[in-house]
């Protein structure tokens, strides 16, 4: 990956705190420390973005209708007997 040379201007407080984050040992320079402070920005515009977009997906996707719980509950017994039914099979055929 090239790389370009920037200038950059800090304050004097700015300036003490990158140096204090090189001296702890977790940098090794200036420059290492911008380039991770861009990628976790980059990260974080990534997890607004898709944050966003599943927002956007759960307005356009209508309006909510009132939940059935019971027939909720019965959807979830079939699927886990549909479930013990095929463990049993399984454990039949190999045994």
């Amino acid at each position: 990956m090239s790389t370009v040379r920037k200038t950059i201007t800090l304050t004097s407080n700015q300036s003490e705190w990158v140096k204090s984050r090189i001296a702890s040992g977790d940098f090794t320079n200036d420059s290492e420390y911008i380039r991770d402070l861009i990628r976790r920005d980059q990260e974080r515009q990534r997890k607004i973005e898709n944050l966003q977009a599943a927002l956007d997906e759960g307005l356009n996707s209508g309006v909510a209708t009132d939940l059935d719980m019971e027939a909720i509950k019965q959807k979830a017994r079939q699927e886990a007997s549909k479930r013990e039914s095929q463990e049993a099979n399984h454990q039949a055929s190999k045994g």
